[in-house]
C-alpha cells in the first residue's frame, strides 16, 4: 500500500488560478507519453507516486492519450484506484477533449455531441464521478462557439466538471469564448497554450487576453520536446525522442538547427547553477500569469530534477536580455 511522503508539500509552490479559488502545483504531471497500453505499468505507478511526493498535485490528461487511445485514462485510473484513492481530494485531474478518439464524424472537434460524449468516456477510463479541469482541447471553426462553451457549461451543471479551461486557442478565440463563460456562469479559470522559449507568440497575442480577463496559463512543451536540455549538447541519442518514429512533433532536423542556440543557453543556466532544463522551466514560470507548466517523464529520478528548478525561479534584468539575445539570433523552427 503506497503511503504518500509526509513532506511532499515542504517544497513545491502552488499558485492561484486567476481570479478563481484553484491553486495548482507549479509543475504539473502530463501523461502524453509514456502512460499508454505499451508502456511498463510498474514504471507509470512509481513516476505518479513520485510527482506527488514531490507536492506535484496536477496531473493532465487527454482523451486520446496513449498509445492506444484512451489508455493513459485507464491506467491513470487503475493507479487512482489502486494507490492514489485516499488522496483524490489532495489533486486536481485534468482532461480535455477536441483531437480525434474514435471513428466517425463524432469522435473529433467541439461539437456538443463530441465533448458530452468524450467527457462521459473519459469519466469511466478514470472510474470517477469528475475531474476538476476539464479542457476544449482545440478551436472548432466549424462549429458555433457558443455551442462548445454551452456544452463545456452543461459538465459543470452535471457535477462532471468543477472548473473548465481551453487549450490552444489564440488571444482572439479566447477572448470570444470567454464572453459566453461570462454570460453563462461558467468557472472558465485556464488556458493551456505550446510555450517555450522556441516559442513566444503567446506573450503578445494570448496573454494579454489572459491578464484582461484574470485567467491563467498552464504551459505545455515547456522543454520543447526536450530541445531545452543537455541530451541533445553532445549529438542525438538513439533513444531520444526526436529518433522515434511515433513522435512527429520533434525531428533530428530541429535538433540540428538549434544546437548552437541550446549551447549558449546552457552556459546562461551554469551561470545560474542550473540544468538547463531546470532554468528553462523556471523561464516559463517567470510569466504571473503563468501558474503551472507540464512536465513529462519516461522514469521518476525526472521528476526530483525538474523539481529542481523551483529553487532558482528569479531572473535577473541582464539574464533575460542575455536569454532574448541568444534567442533572437536562433532561426525560425518548423514545427
Amino acid at each position: 500500500m503506497y503511503i504518500a511522503a509526509k513532506n511532499r508539500y515542504q517544497n513545491m509552490v502552488y499558485n492561484r488560478v486567476g481570479n478563481s479559488g484553484l491553486k495548482v502545483s507549479a509543475l504539473a504531471l502530463g501523461l502524453w507519453h509514456n502512460f499508454g497500453s505499451v508502456d511498463s505499468f510498474e514504471n507509470q505507478k512509481a513516476i505518479v507516486r513520485r510527482a506527488f511526493d514531490n507536492g506535484i498535485t496536477y496531473f493532465d490528461l487527454t482523451n486520446n492519450y496513449g498509445p492506444v487511445p484512451g489508455s493513459a485514462e485507464e491506467n491513470f485510473g487503475k493507479i487512482l484506484k489502486t494507490e492514489m484513492k485516499p488522496y483524490r481530494d489532495e489533486l486536481v485531474i485534468a482532461s480535455k477533449a477536441g483531437y480525434e478518439m474514435w471513428d466517425g464524424p463524432y469522435g473529433n472537434w467541439a461539437s456538443k455531441k463530441s465533448i458530452i460524449a468524450s467527457a462521459d468516456q473519459s469519466l469511466q477510463r478514470l472510474g470517477l464521478d469528475y475531474v476538476d479541469i476539464f479542457y476544449s482541447h482545440r478551436p472548432d471553426l466549424e462549429t458555433p462557439i457558443e455551442e462548445t462553451a454551452r456544452a463545456l457549461n452543461q459538465l459543470v451543471t452535471q457535477g462532471k466538471a468543477l472548473y473548465i479551461g481551453i487549450s490552444n486557442y489564440n488571444g482572439a478565440q479566447t477572448k470570444a469564448i470567454a464572453k459566453v463563460f461570462d454570460d453563462l456562469g461558467t468557472p472558465f479559470i485556464i488556458s493551456q497554450p505550446r510555450y517555450n522559449m522556441f516559442n513566444r507568440g503567446i506573450e503578445s497575442d494570448l496573454l494579454p487576453v489572459i491578464k484582461q480577463e484574470k485567467k491563467a496559463v498552464v504551459s505545455f512543451s515547456s522543454l520543447a520536446q526536450g530541445l531545452l536540455t543537455d541530451k541533445y549538447l553532445n549529438g542525438i541519442p538513439a533513444d531520444s525522442r526526436a529518433k522515434k518514429s511515433t513522435s512527429p512533433f520533434l525531428s533530428d532536423d530541429q535538433v540540428e538547427q538549434t544546437l548552437a542556440t541550446v549551447k549558449k543557453l546552457n552556459e546562461v543556466a551554469k551561470s545560474r547553477n542550473q540544468t538547463l532544463a531546470e532554468m528553462a522551466i523556471a523561464w516559463n514560470l517567470r510569466e504571473p500569469e503563468v501558474v503551472s507548466t507540464l512536465i513529462g517523464a519516461s522514469r521518476p529520478e525526472q521528476i526530483d530534477d525538474n523539481v529542481k528548478a523551483l529553487a532558482n525561479l528569479d531572473f535577473s534584468e541582464s539574464e533575460l536580455a542575455e536569454i532574448d539575445k541568444i534567442l533572437s539570433e536562433q532561426n525560425t523552427i518548423k514545427w
